[in-house]
């Protein structure tokens, strides 16, 4: 096994000196022989027989999780089971986690799924897992063990902010078959949009939503809309795209910043808006994160609509995966995404036009305030211009 890795390291390292001054960004050979020295010490001195695969999965998969939260090393299960959730359809809890100051967090329960059922919140702090301890440094084994065979139960012990002891869900896993987009008519004219998440199916469902509105009794048209974008943990970036050029005519919607030649790129707006103008509210909060920032940035800094609700997740970065042998891949953060204006929101997220304290997860339904303040907004016809930064 160790010469096959100096076999590689020294064709690398052929190549890297053939096209580049010798000296500059040269492969830091000392640090390759401290891989494979603690490699051969644990193969020949480790209380028990480790199988050479996975010293070296596990080598790779410490090498990109330590780079930041949000980049992965994935087995070829875990690539599949990553695949299987951006389509929409999968076996788990429906939760969406990310790593933070060495903590696995909450971003956002799935709306529908048994971990929303259950009363699982943004925010709430995974400890443990089957009553085995979470480890503050490896987000996706989190995730593979939330998954599993629809029926079977799974454990959850969580620490939330405000309670003095730790709170235990037991979830029984199912088939997550997310419909990522609803509506409904919440008056004559006045119409509203949930987006629980976005994935591959998410513009195609936009669509069909729409048309539902459309079809319904009387047919009055969508003279103001409500874009629910509350405790929607992102997804599909293409798919935030997709949505908000929807609902332009022009403008930018998204740049980004990375080293690769795909990296760097922005996306603007083509002509042509589903509601032909009509005033738009989007309603977010803490859980709202990612690809939902996306779409919340591109309608506020092009003034197309007003931000109701509470300060967003901030998570700014594009992470790109990469398939590599045997059915494995990484997932690498390659990109830093930019608003049409140009702020990260990374680790700073969104500020609403207008801030409401406390916004839970979206129901619409007459409790819901934040939806009754966005609805008397579009009533009014007076909304907040989106302010210039």
């Amino acid at each position: 096994m160790l010469g096959a890795a100096a076999g590689v390291a020294g064709a690398v390292g052929g190549t890297v000196f053939a096209g580049r001054e010798p000296g500059r960004d040269a492969l830091p050979w000392e640090d390759v022989r401290l891989l494979t020295e603690v490699l051969e010490r644990v193969r020949q001195e480790y209380v028990e027989p480790v199988d050479d695969q996975r010293l070296l999965e596990n080598a790779a998969r410490g090498m990109v999780t330590n780079l930041d939260p949000h980049s992965q090393f994935l087995d070829a299960d875990e690539y599949e089971e990553m695949r299987i959730s951006t389509s929409g359809n999968y076996s788990g809890v429906g939760i969406e986690v990310n790593l933070r100051d060495g903590r696995v967090l909450v971003v956002a329960p799935i709306e529908g799924t048994p971990a929303d059922a259950a009363g699982i919140r943004s925010g709430d702090v995974i400890v443990s897992i089957d009553d085995e301890a979470v480890s503050g440094d490896n987000v996706t084994d989190a995730v593979t063990r939330l998954r599993g065979r629809p029926g079977t139960t799974v454990r959850l012990t969580v620490s939330r902010a405000g309670e003095p002891a730790l709170l235990t869900f037991d979830l029984v896993r199912s088939n997550v078959q997310v419909h990522s987009v609803r509506s409904r008519v919440l008056e004559p004219g006045i119409a509203y949009l949930r987006i629980s998440q976005f994935s591959e199916t998410t513009g195609a469902d936009l669509g069909t939503a729409m048309g539902e509105l459309r079809r319904q009794p009387g047919g009055a048209p969508v003279r103001g809309l409500v874009i629910d974008l509350r405790n929607n943990p992102g997804g599909v970036l293409d798919a935030a795209i997709e949505v908000s050029d929807d609902f332009l005519d022009s403008g930018t919607i998204v740049t980004a910043s990375g080293r690769g030649p795909d990296a760097t790129f922005r996306h603007e707006a083509r002509p042509g808006d589903v509601v032909d103008g009509a005033p738009i509210v989007v309603l977010v909060n803490g859980g709202s994160a990612s690809a939902s920032e996306i779409v919340a940035g591109a309608l506020q800094d092009n003034h197309r609509a007003t931000i109701v609700g509470s300060r967003t997740f901030g998570k700014g970065s594009v992470q790109t995966v990469m398939p590599l042998s045997r059915g494995r891949a990484i997932k690498l953060t390659t990109s830093r995404y930019f608003t049409p204006s140009g702020d990260s929101i990374n680790g700073e997220g969104i500020t609403p036009d207008v801030v409401l304290e406390d916004v839970p997860a979206g129901g619409a339904d007459a409790a819901d305030a934040a939806l009754k303040r966005a609805v008397d907004l579009l009533r009014a016809g007076s909304l907040l211009q989106s302010r210039a930064r």
